[in-house]
């Protein structure tokens, strides 16, 4: 198994420089008798209720790239404490991937409260999911009823299916004048292949209709 190791202490006081190091070391051997690769050592000296350590983005790094399957810490306060805890578990779950605890000598085993609150965010995040999903069909239905033609116009998609980073303006605005929302637009042009936002979207639009009335105004005179 592909590993990295976290250690954590909250202050750079000596006493817990000397833990920090501990934590390390008894990882290391923990590590060393199950014959895991070790991918990286993350050591960092930072609050258990910040959840703003580069040390904790590049562990969330590993696990997304595939690049570990678990992490191994000394228990779950060195992941983090409070909602910053509860938040970090997530998303190493979401990822696929493990934390192994020396306190518990195997994976961590979370208390009932939090394995409750775990779940709850797993069941929420998978209906915003389908939420999502229904808005983007719904946009697109809506488009192509009232008589937009994605094959015809989306002209920023290439044969292999990248997206251009170019933000379809014309397409905005057609799909603007079919009285579709801010909100509509960013979904279906994110069906199409498109990465675009509703604010995206809406300041695109705005600098589209900002365009028109300066050239309005200059063709006054």
């Amino acid at each position: 198994m592909k590993v990295a190791i976290y250690s954590r202490v909250s202050t750079d006081r000596d006493q817990q420089f000397t833990s920090l190091k501990r934590q390390t070391e008894e990882s290391i051997r923990f590590c060393q008798k199950r014959n895991w690769t070790i991918v990286d050592m993350i050591e960092e000296q930072e609050s258990g209720y910040e959840i703003d350590r580069e040390g904790i983005y590049h562990l969330l790094h590993l696990f997304k790239e595939r690049l570990i399957d678990a992490v191994v810490i000394q228990d779950e306060t060195r992941i983090g404490r409070g909602n910053t805890k509860i938040a970090i578990l997530h998303q190493i779950r979401k990822y696929g991937g493990k934390i192994v605890s020396l306190e518990h000598d195997g994976e961590l085993v979370v208390s009932e409260m939090d394995g409750m609150v775990l779940e709850i965010l797993a069941i929420i995040e998978e209906y915003q999911r389908r939420l999502n999903n229904r808005k983007i069909s719904r946009g697109m239905k809506r488009a192509i009823e009232a008589g937009y033609e994605p094959a015809r116009n989306l002209k920023n998609i290439d044969q292999g299916g990248r997206q251009k980073k170019e933000v379809p303006i014309e397409e905005i605005i057609r799909l603007r004048k079919l009285e579709l929302t801010f909100h509509e637009i960013a979904a279906t042009l994110r069906g199409f292949g498109y990465d675009i936002s509703k604010a995206t979207v809406h300041r695109r639009y705005q600098e589209y209709e900002k365009k028109l009335k300066e050239s309005s105004s200059t063709s006054d005179y």
